[in-house]
C-alpha cells in the first residue's frame, strides 16, 4: 500500500468527522436507552431477552430486561441484536500498516505516521474495539502519546488507549534495522538498551515522554530448524527485573515480546504483566503465570496474515509451520490454566479487521464465552481499567456494541458489529 494513499486515507478520515466533531466527540450530556433482542452478561454468559441499557452521559446507569425511561431519554431500538461490552485489543500497532515494516520507518516521516495512526485508531473503533494497548510506535518515539491525548480530548475518534512510546531492544536485536548498509546508520525501530542501567534510563525516558507502560523485546529473531523452535533471549532475568522495578517505582509495569524459552521464563520470573506471542512456555513458566496472573497474549491473526500474503513460498510455509506449532502449544497453555488476553498485533495487517483473532482462539481450543471473557474481563484488567470497562454494569463506562446473533454460540458475529458506543457517544449506528 502506497504512503500517499495512506496519508490521503488518514486525512479523509479527519475531514469526515471534522464538521460534526463538536457534536459527536464532545462529552455526552444526553440520556439514552438502548434496546435489543438480547443482552450478554460476559462474566456469567447469561443472556437477558430482551435487553436494555440506560446511559447517562458517559456512564451506564442501569442494565436489565427493562430499564427506567427518564423524561427526555432517547430510546434506540436495535432490533434483533445482542448488546455487549466493547472489545479490547491488548496488542496493536497504530503506527504500522501493511507493507515493508522497516521501510515505513525510513520513508515515512513521524508526522505522516501520526496521521496514519489516527486513521488506524478510527478504523479500530468503528470495528468495535473501544479500548486498546499500543505495543510500540516502531521508531516514532512518543508520538503515540499525542494520538492518545487527542482521542481523550475529543479531537479525533478512537479507542481508549494505553501506550508505551518506543519499545526497548538491544543493539542488533529483534527490531534493530538489520540488513541495510551499516554506513547509512539506519535507525532502529526500538530504543537501544544494552544493560540493566540502560534499561532503567530508557524506562525513565519513556515515562517522561508520556508512556502508560513499558514494552521490551525479550526474544528474537524466531527460528525453526528441523521442526525445533527457538529464539535467543535478549535480556537476563536480572536485567528485566531492573526494568520491572523501575516501572513499578513509577506506578506502572512491563510487557514483553517473548516467544521462546528461556526468555519467556526470564520475563515471568522478573514479574512482567504479560508475555505477548508466547509460542513456547515451559511447564514451570506456565505454572508461574497461572499463580501470578501473568497474561499470555497469543497474536494468531498476524501469523495467519503473513502466511497468506508473503510473496516468498518458503517464508509462507514457515509461517504456517509456526502457526501450527503455536496452536499446539496454546492448547497446552490452556490445559495448564495460563491466563489469556486477546491481542491481534494488528498494523502489519489492516486495522479494523482484527476480530479475526477471537475467531482463531476459538478455532485453536477455547470456547466462545472463554474468549469473550479473555478479551473483555482480562483485557480490562491488563489495561488497568478493571471495574470500569469490559462489562455492562451500572457505573461502568458506556462502551457498548450491538452484534447480530449470539456471540457465545457463534464467535464470527464479532466481525459484524452493527452499533458502536464509546463513553456514551455513538460512532456507528
Amino acid at each position: 500500500m502506497k504512503t500517499s494513499f495512506l496519508i490521503y486515507s488518514a486525512l479523509s478520515g479527519f475531514l469526515l468527522v471534522a464538521t460534526s466533531a463538536a457534536a459527536q466527540l464532545a462529552e455526552p450530556k444526553q440520556i439514552v436507552v438502548l434496546h435489543a433482542a438480547r443482552l450478554l452478561d460476559v462474566a456469567t454468559g447469561n443472556i437477558t431477552a430482551p435487553g436494555e441499557v440506560l446511559v447517562r452521559g458517559d456512564r451506564i446507569a442501569e442494565v436489565g430486561s427493562k430499564v427506567t425511561r427518564p423524561a427526555g431519554a432517547e430510546v434506540i431500538d436495535l432490533g434483533d441484536k445482542t448488546l455487549m461490552p466493547g472489545m479490547i485489543d491488548a496488542h496493536v500497532h497504530l503506527f504500522l500498516h501493511p507493507g515493508d515494516e522497516d521501510l515505513q520507518t525510513i520513508e515515512e516521516s513521524v508526522p505522516q505516521r501520526t496521521l496514519i495512526a489516527a486513521s488506524a485508531a478510527k478504523a479500530d473503533l468503528m470495528a468495535g474495539f473501544t479500548a486498546e494497548r499500543d505495543m510500540g510506535t516502531e521508531g516514532a518515539q512518543s508520538a503515540d502519546s499525542a494520538v492518545r491525548n487527542a482521542i481523550d480530548s475529543g479531537v479525533i475518534p478512537g479507542p481508549r488507549m494505553r501506550i508505551c512510546g518506543n519499545a526497548i531492544d538491544i543493539t542488533g536485536g529483534h527490531e534493530d534495522a538489520i540488513g541495510f548498509n551499516p554506513e547509512q546508520k539506519v535507525l532502529s525501530n526500538a530504543t537501544y538498551a544494552d544493560s540493566a542501567n540502560d534499561l532503567v534510563r530508557v524506562v525513565r525516558e519513556e515515562m517522561k515522554g508520556g508512556a502508560d507502560f513499558i514494552k521490551i523485546y525479550e526474544t528474537g529473531k524466531d527460528r525453526l530448524v528441523d521442526g525445533v523452535f527457538g529464539a535467543p533471549y535478549q535480556y537476563t532475568e536480572a536485567e528485566l527485573a531492573a526494568a520491572v522495578g523501575e516501572a513499578r517505582r513509577q506506578g506502572t509495569h512491563v510487557a514483553v515480546h517473548a516467544t521462546a524459552e528461556p526468555g519467556t521464563g526470564y520475563a515471568v520470573a522478573a514479574g512482567v504483566v504479560s508475555v505477548d506471542h508466547a509460542y513456547q512456555l515451559s511447564e514451570e513458566t506456565m505454572a508461574s503465570m497461572k499463580a501470578k496472573m501473568i497474561f499470555a497474549v497469543p497474536t494468531f491473526a498476524i501469523t495467519e496474515y503473513f502466511a497468506a500474503h508473503i510473496a516468498s513460498p518458503e517464508r509462507a510455509a514457515l509461517e504456517r509451520q509456526l502457526q501450527a506449532l503455536h496452536a499446539a502449544e496454546f492448547k497446552k497453555q490452556l490445559a495448564a490454566g495460563v491466563p489469556m488476553a486477546v491481542g491481534s498485533d494488528v498494523g502489519p495487517f489492516p486495522h479494523g479487521t482484527q476480530a479475526r483473532e477471537l475467531e482463531l482462539m476459538v478455532e485453536y481450543g477455547m470456547k466462545p464465552l472463554d474468549v469473550l471473557q479473555a478479551d473483555m474481563l482480562n483485557g480490562a484488567r491488563l489495561l488497568g481499567w478493571e471495574g470500569q470497562l469490559g462489562q455492562l454494569k451500572a457505573g461502568y463506562y458506556a462502551d457498548v456494541l450491538a452484534v447480530p446473533g449470539n456471540p457465545t454460540e457463534d464467535i464470527k458475529v464479532m466481525k459484524s458489529v452493527k452499533f458502536v458506543m464509546k463513553g456514551g457517544v455513538i460512532y456507528l449506528r
